[in-house]
């Protein structure tokens, strides 16, 4: 008789969390950041009872169509990534358009904690009704994104967001990950600090659609044009893209708002003639392949290091790693042998 009240019980929990993860998908399409924020809330959960909701709402967000343009912005601290993108978004909600903002904050590897203060350094854009502002941790996720960046991106476009921002940690590998799932990439960088000789590195400069030279006031004028001038120069030793964009170079001071509506222009051309050509939607449906394919690496490491058995090994062998009878190579083989064979 227990175990009926309790199927029971189970039963009756399971109903209410479909109907919360409905009345999240219906609030989201009304444009309500409440149900945003908790819907994000829900899709950055780890627990295991929650994954499935999130996967549910997620699927049901992917339905609603949008005419949404993704921004990824990067550049390393101290370059003003936050300023800018008080900024622009502000211009943006001038121009009648939502915008959000996906700001991830560092994190201790050692704390695991984060600041989470990107609420207070945009102050003027957080107040904005037509703006919402995400702050997540990177925790310890590789390249300077929380693990649940994309289906964020999925959630804001669904709830009508027609900007989506993307702020990197700017920590050197983040550039890749946040390429990857925007449509329009922006890279900040400063004039007069040595820091225009890192441009002229493969990489960062060849993923660049943009390259926007921030801080162009007082007396730092005269860098700046130096600096565009030196990022003008390297731009042209690398070969065209696959979409014949010219990466742009331009400048702009995001903290007396001069050069910023330059920088939509920019953007505004791009996405007018990648979508005439194709190229947006070819990308937006490689970043999707991508996604699964991450997706799948993803699971199969935490299915892998969550299972009993490998847990066990992993302490013996970290024990003979440490005492020298066994090298790190050779106890990794081991256990993917012996997980295998089980």
């Amino acid at each position: 008789m227990a175990v009926r009240k309790g199927n029971s019980y189970q039963q009756k929990k399971k109903k209410q969390q479909s109907i919360d993860t409905n009345i999240l998908f219906k609030g989201l399409i009304k444009g309500d950041n409440t149900a945003l924020a908790k819907a994000i809330t829900l899709i950055e959960s780890s627990r295991p009872q929650d994954m499935g909701l999130a996967e549910h709402l997620v699927t049901n967000c992917l339905q609603v169509e949008t005419e949404s343009v993704r921004i990824g912005i990067t550049g390393v601290p101290g370059v003003g990534k936050s300023t800018f993108i008080e900024a622009f978004g502000t211009y943006l909600t001038h121009l009648g358009k939502k915008v959000a903002v996906l700001a991830v904050d560092p994190s201790s590897s050692i704390t695991k904690g984060s600041i989470l203060g990107d609420k207070t350094r945009m102050e003027k854009l957080s107040k904005d009704p037509n703006a919402f502002i995400r702050p997540s941790p990177a925790q310890d996720s590789l390249g300077g994104v929380a693990k649940r960046t994309r289906e964020t991106i999925i959630l804001c476009e669904a709830a009508g967001y027609d900007v989506i921002l993307v702020e990197t940690v700017g920590v050197g590998q983040s550039e890749t990950l946040v390429h990857s799932m925007v449509d329009f990439f922006l890279l900040l960088k400063l004039a007069g600090a040595g820091d225009e000789l890192q441009g002229v590195k493969r990489g960062i400069m060849e993923m660049a659609d943009a390259v926007v030279i921030n801080k162009a006031d007082g007396e730092n004028i005269k860098a700046v044009k130096h600096a565009m001038t030196e990022f003008k120069r390297a731009l042209h030793l690398y070969p065209p893209k696959e979409n014949q964009w010219i990466p742009k170079v331009t400048s702009c001071s995001s903290l007396n708002n001069l050069g910023i509506d330059a920088i939509w222009e920019i953007i505004v051309t791009f996405l007018e003639g990648t979508k005439e050509d194709g190229h947006f939607e070819d990308n937006r449906t490689r970043q999707n392949k991508n996604w699964f394919l991450q997706t799948i690496e993803e699971q199969l490491k935490t299915r892998f290091f969550d299972k009993e058995n490998v847990k066990k090994h992993m302490k013996e062998y970290l024990i003979g790693i440490e005492n020298k009878t066994i090298s790190p190579v050779l106890a990794a083989q081991k256990l993917l042998v012996q997980e295998d064979i089980q």
